[in-house]
């Protein structure tokens, strides 16, 4: 093996976070790992240091965040309606339209670099929905994806009332990425009405809770999507 292919991961999580404290530790990590691909390149090999990879769980407070290719009419709140709900919006630079972020919704921001395991964007994110599809089915939930829409959908064969319970969003620079996944285990989905999520008029959002009429453990949920992740990508702890 390449001595400077690094499958190990470093998992954080951060319990509930702020989410412009997180974007910033997000931002500050990418970074850092860029810049060193970018030294790597320019250094003799003895000199050349390997990049970490991380993966990062989090619970953000009410937070409505826009992707560089969303428009800001999707928020259906004004500043005083974000008051009254208690909940903060934010452009930001990854893919994708709009979405909620809330307690009960388990976020993880994967910042790897894919050098270490596969240079393709697309199997990246199909790799992050089965995490998630596995997750699911260990509960006895069936899902999968839709054509042409990113993320994780129920009832999506017969697509009678197809249900997001995980949308994805990110960036990618050198093979860096950043920002990741939004799942719904315990989430309070009337805070989508305030939106047009992820740009779809036509299609609702579901969590986990309601999918089996119970609240789940956050913390069984979290280990399971760790487990899927680590085995699909081929990682190290």
């Amino acid at each position: 093996m390449n001595e400077f292919i690094n499958k190990k991961v470093k998992f954080l999580d951060l319990g509930s976070k702020d989410y412009k404290e997180t974007w910033d530790f997000q931002e500050e990590i990418f970074a850092k790992t860029v810049s060193l691909k970018i030294a790597n390149r320019n250094a003799a090999p003895e000199a050349q240091q390997i990049t970490d990879n991380y993966l990062i769980f989090v619970e953000h407070p009410h937070v409505y965040t826009l992707g560089k290719s969303g428009e800001e009419s999707h928020l259906l709140l004004d500043e005083n309606g974000l008051i009254e709900k208690q909940a903060t919006f934010y452009k930001i630079n990854r893919g994708g339209d709009i979405t909620y972020h809330g307690p009960g919704q388990l976020v993880g921001y994967p910042i790897l670099d894919l050098d270490n395991f596969f240079t393709d964007i697309h199997k990246y994110l199909r790799l992050l929905e089965e995490a998630i599809i596995l997750t699911l089915a260990d509960y006895g939930i069936e899902a999968g994806r839709i054509d042409g829409l990113t993320g994780v959908w129920i009832d999506h064969i017969e697509q009678k009332n197809p249900r997001k319970i995980c949308a994805m969003g990110v960036k990618s620079s050198r093979w860096v990425t950043m920002h990741g996944f939004a799942f719904n285990v315990n989430a309070d989905i009337d805070y989508f009405n305030n939106i047009i999520p992820c740009g779809i008029p036509d299609k609702a959002v579901t969590s986990m809770h309601l999918e089996l009429g119970r609240p789940l453990d956050l913390d069984e949920v979290k280990e399971k999507v760790k487990r899927h992740i680590i085995h699909l990508f081929e990682m190290e702890e």
